[in-house]
């Protein structure tokens, strides 16, 4: 992980608001991140953080953290168990408030993702998304977006993508602002926290998965 002060495409005002606010969000809620971590080494144990690489700006790749939220529970062979029988209490908690993206924010600070873009999905999903689709990484991803304030995860992948490139055509900042505005109301609401009969959000199989 390497500081950025100004990240490559990103443009100064966007990157100044998101050091700002990042760095602000750090300082003055360490002790809910302290909190967090606390309750989640007496119930879960150790790693405190789940860190995945995901795609980012031009899809370039970097670690993305996140606070655990899944047992780490396998099968008699040795594969992972699925989603729904790894959540945890807890982790259920943190994922339906969404603190579970707290630690984001330093992944903000660095200058890898920003407050506002697309969500930075799997590694795996680069070779499925269409032309159309891969141009969600021509800005960088964020901790919420346009897509998160529409539905999030009780909308269609392609529902998702369509906003996610929507917003790369219109961005500017006071559409961050009213993206952020709005994503505190929805996060204040729980809304489409999971896709309907899911416990997260299923696998994007590529574009028409159903006709192969």
């Amino acid at each position: 992980m390497t500081f950025k002060w100004k990240p490559e495409g990103m443009p100064w005002s966007k990157r100044f608001f998101d050091l700002i606010v990042s760095t602000l969000i750090l300082l003055f809620f360490s002790p809910l991140y302290l909190l967090i971590g606390c309750f989640l080494l007496a119930a879960e144990g150790r790693p405190l953080l789940f860190r995945q690489p995901r795609p980012g700006f031009k899809s370039k790749i970097f670690l993305c953290n996140k606070f655990r939220t899944m047992r780490q529970t396998v099968d008699a062979k040795g594969n992972l168990l699925p989603d729904a029988q790894r959540l945890s209490a807890l982790g259920n908690f943190l994922r339906s408030t969404s603190l579970d993206e707290l630690p984001e924010f330093f992944n903000v600070f660095l200058g890898e993702m920003s407050l506002v873009g697309p969500r930075p999905l799997l590694v795996k999903y680069l070779p499925r998304y269409s032309k159309e689709q891969a141009r969600r990484h021509d800005v960088y991803p964020g901790i919420t977006g346009w897509a998160q304030i529409n539905g999030r995860n009780s909308l269609t992948w392609e529902e998702k993508f369509d906003l996610d490139v929507w917003y790369v055509d219109h961005q500017s900042f006071w559409l961050d602002i009213k993206i952020l505005f709005l994503t505190v109301w929805k996060v204040v609401r729980r809304e489409g926290i999971s896709q309907p009969g899911q416990a997260t959000a299923e696998e994007f199989m590529g574009n028409n998965y159903q006709d192969r």
